[in-house]
């Protein structure tokens, strides 16, 4: 799905030929399983060096880094909060960190940035939340930022995607056509 700045696929986050990639990270910044994890290995052991020279990342904040051996110029390593049912401050942080990624691409020259669904794997975020508060965020934070022209979704799953197609519409109205 596609509206003019945003837009949603299936795929593979590594094989994304844009300006930068975000990174679901964990807060060590040191790699992990899932998204994390496929992106340091596709990347090379290179980016691992790198990365333990940022000395981590707090919840809700993002960190920049070369894409080494990835396709992508540079690789944003977001950290998003852990779900512990909503009541936590959860939605805040994940926004946060989505604004912290698009800052740092801002402040790159970056054009284009290709997001995955953060937190929604072992961090547990419910799917529908987590592309409801990705999407308004991004759309809203877009609005300011017009040197960004694309924020592209990419997703693993058939599954996922399609939970993120239903928050679509209810998030983007008459943008998303």
């Amino acid at each position: 799905m596609k509206s003019t700045r945003i837009e949603i696929v299936r795929g593979d986050i590594t094989k994304q030929k844009v300006d930068a990639i975000v990174n679901a990270a964990n807060s060590t910044l040191l790699g992990g399983g899932g998204v994390d994890g496929a992106i340091h290995c596709a990347a090379g052991p290179s980016l691992l060096a790198e990365c333990r020279t940022l000395g981590g990342c707090p919840t809700g904040e993002a960190r920049i880094t070369a894409g080494h051996e990835l396709p992508a110029r540079y690789i944003i390593h977001a950290v998003g909060p852990v779900w512990q049912g909503g009541g936590a401050g959860e939605a805040a942080l994940l926004a946060s960190c989505y604004r912290a990624a698009i800052q740092l691409a801002v402040r790159h020259h970056c054009r284009e940035i290709a997001f995955p669904a953060i937190c929604c794997g072992v961090y547990g975020y419910p799917w529908h939340d987590a592309a409801r508060v990705c999407l308004q965020t991004v759309r809203d934070v877009l609005e300011n930022e017009p040197a960004l022209q694309l924020a592209r979704w990419v997703l693993f799953g058939d599954e996922i995607f399609e939970a993120w197609q239903k928050c679509w519409l209810e998030v983007l109205g008459d943008d998303a056509r």
